[in-house]
């Protein structure tokens, strides 16, 4: 199984009043750990949009355990929770310094024509993206 694992570093925008990363970031934060684990694939998201396929987010769980503030760098550790040949589940961990879990989650996907917004098998008609999924996705 294939774990991305990006640096942030915690910027001022992505903070709240008390200082404290405000919880949409993390949302964000995914969007660039789910690129990059595409990009390590061997894989453009870029690219796929731009062939006329695109994944939109079903449904996106994150459980907050730690906060992070301004200042501090986390990691992004991203993976193939689940892939069934037409949906794919991303998992996240969120890690900060001291390698305390912050925020952990996952985001279900599926991919689409971009002309009909209809779901399309990734097995059939992306059939490089499926042969790499099926090997790197979580046992």
């Amino acid at each position: 199984m294939k774990i991305s694992r990006i640096p942030v570093e915690v910027r001022y925008a992505e903070t709240d009043q008390m200082g404290i990363v405000h919880h949409s970031s993390y949302v964000v934060w995914c969007e660039l750990g789910r690129t990059a684990l595409i990009r390590e694939l061997g894989f453009s998201y870029a690219q796929m949009e731009a062939d006329g396929v695109l994944a939109p987010v079903l449904n996106i769980n994150l459980n907050y355990k730690h906060t992070t503030k301004y200042g501090e760098t986390v990691t992004v550790h991203t993976w193939i929770e689940a892939y069934d040949g037409l949906r794919v589940t991303y998992g996240y961990d969120i890690v900060n310094e001291k390698g305390e879990t912050c925020v952990s989650g996952t985001s279900l996907h599926v991919c689409v024509k971009k002309e009909t917004f209809r779901p399309i098998s990734i097995r059939k008609q992306l059939p490089e993206w499926h042969e790499v999924y099926e090997r790197e996705k979580k046992s």
